[in-house]
């Protein structure tokens, strides 16, 4: 591999996707803590939020104020989700400076979550676009549900290349696509991703991915020798979609760095500072927390560095 595809970028999510679904409402104290904690780690890229109204995900309701209050410095990127032109003008006026757009690949998802279709949920998102672009804002998107639905099954790879060339319409700069319920193995991920690179060769990808049936790091792996190099992850393994029946967490941002570092391939994350925030969280939320290092009583050697030394590793074709 090349010093480039040595290294790779973990966007936090814990803050959107892993507290969205839980049940009990995270201080924005507490939140503010714990992104100085992960800027610390040396994460710097964070999802923080997301635009929606507060009587549909309350555990959302002070994105604003996040936005607002968080300084964690130039070199860092502070990402919240937009599903329609409300969102996105909140977004502006709250100062954010990149946004997510979100729109799910299958109907029946998009329906479950946005209310609407995908054409519809599409067609509302453009003036969001459009008002973001005017004020300068960096726009990704999400693609939901891009290779299972929890309502319409597997999702065809045409389907997420027509959705994908929408969202290139709107000037994204990073399409990334989900296993929102966790449900993919890597020959969904490879199948899709190959459609939507073939289709897409310049646009940069990434994925996000959930491990409700223990496939997230075998997919992580997959992607990995596609070439992908962008990956959000929660600390823990905590969150999952409320809209998403049978959801469960994301893959742990621990689990991916232990996954990572063993491969000789950087993420810039110190392994020992994520476990004191791990510790953390778990008193926070008081309970036991799902990544596979959660459960073990110390962290292995290898963790603690943060690329493996000396190693010659031939990604496979």
């Amino acid at each position: 591999m090349s010093d480039a595809a040595k290294k790779v970028l973990i966007t936090e999510v814990l803050l959107r996707d892993g507290f969205q679904i839980e049940p009990m409402i995270v201080s924005t104290a507490d939140k503010i803590r714990l992104a100085d904690g992960l800027v610390d780690a040396g994460l710097t890229s964070l999802e923080i939020g997301s635009f929606v109204h507060p009587e549909k995900v309350p555990q959302m309701a002070d994105t604003d104020r996040l936005v607002r209050e968080l300084r964690p410095g130039a070199s860092v990127a502070l990402h919240t989700l937009v599903f329609n032109e409300r969102g996105a003008r909140r977004a502006v006026e709250a100062g954010a400076r990149h946004v997510r757009l979100i729109v799910s690949a299958s109907d029946g998802h998009s329906r479950a979550n946005a209310g609407v279709s995908t054409q519809a949920a599409l067609a509302r998102l453009r003036p969001a676009a459009e008002l973001l672009t005017q004020a300068r804002v960096g726009i990704e998107a999400t693609v939901a549900t891009a290779f299972v639905c929890p309502f319409d099954g597997e999702t065809d790879p045409d389907t997420v290349v027509n959705v994908a060339r929408e969202l290139t319409g709107f000037g994204i700069e990073v399409l990334h696509l989900a296993d929102t319920i966790g449900a993919a193995s890597p020959w969904h991920i490879r199948r899709t991703v190959s459609a939507v690179r073939s289709a897409f060769p310049e646009l940069p990808l990434g994925l996000h991915l959930h491990n409700t049936y223990g496939m997230a790091s075998a997919n992580a792996w997959e992607a990995l020798r596609l070439g992908i190099r962008r990956f959000d992850a929660s600390l823990g393994g905590v969150g999952g979609c409320p809209f998403a029946p049978g959801a469960a967490g994301n893959i742990a941002t621990d689990d991916l760095v232990n996954l990572f570092h063993h491969v000789g391939v950087a993420t810039g994350i110190d392994p020992g500072k994520l476990v004191a925030l791990r510790d953390d969280l778990r008193a926070l939320l008081g309970r036991r927390l799902d990544s596979a290092l959660s459960a073990v009583p110390a962290t292995p050697v290898a963790l603690r560095r943060t690329t493996t030394p000396n190693l010659t590793y031939a990604m496979p074709s």
